[in-house]
């Protein structure tokens, strides 16, 4: 049991690093610093420890297990990098649905799937990584449509043009609240 202790604490700790990194990178700095510390939180730091596995998450073990994860409901409710955070009942529908999420968690996200791809793959890990787990998800079903677009967008230049170019766009255009490539299209008419 110490041993998973200390395993899932090097694993968390290790990827709120590698976020940070990103974040910092693109000028997120109080995201970087504040980035999953629910996950030191004894509901989901438990619950972490006793799935622990180290190749994927523990919260899917505990929904396999249980068939819900108690830490992965704490966990998205109080952190707004996760698309789930973003949905409100509707006043046109009285459903829950899904809304777009601000730029600056869209960017968080795309630093948090990255790693977590990089902790959970090791060295098999790609700059193609993040953008394959996300085609591989029925995830792109639930997010607004919006979010969705915006997260394939970066992902794919994740892949195509690696990360400099991708942190420097993040930072430089939709950090800064620019258009989007289709957005201007449509801006013109297109």
């Amino acid at each position: 049991m110490h041993m998973k202790i200390w395993q899932h604490f090097k694993t968390v700790t290790k990827h709120r690093l590698l976020v940070m990194d990103g974040c910092f990178r693109v000028g997120l700095y109080w995201q970087g610093l504040v980035h999953d510390l629910s996950k030191y939180t004894p509901t989901e730091f438990w619950n972490g420890v006793r799935y622990y596995q180290g190749t994927r998450s523990p919260n899917a073990a505990e929904r396999e297990d249980k068939g819900y994860s108690a830490a992965w409901m704490h966990h998205k409710g109080r952190n707004r990098h996760h698309y789930e955070y973003w949905t409100d009942m509707s006043l046109q529908t009285r459903n829950y649905e899904s809304v777009p999420m601000p730029r600056k968690y869209l960017v968080e996200m795309v630093m948090d799937r990255r790693a977590a791809c990089m902790i959970y793959q090791g060295k098999a890990y790609t700059p193609d990584s993040a953008l394959t787990y996300f085609n591989k998800s029925r995830e792109k079903e639930l997010m607004h449509p919006q979010t969705r677009q915006e997260l394939a967008y970066l992902l794919t230049m994740l892949r195509d043009r690696g990360e400099q170019e991708t942190f420097s766009y993040m930072r430089q255009e939709v950090l800064k609240g620019k258009p989007f490539p289709w957005e201007e299209q449509e801006g013109k008419g297109v």
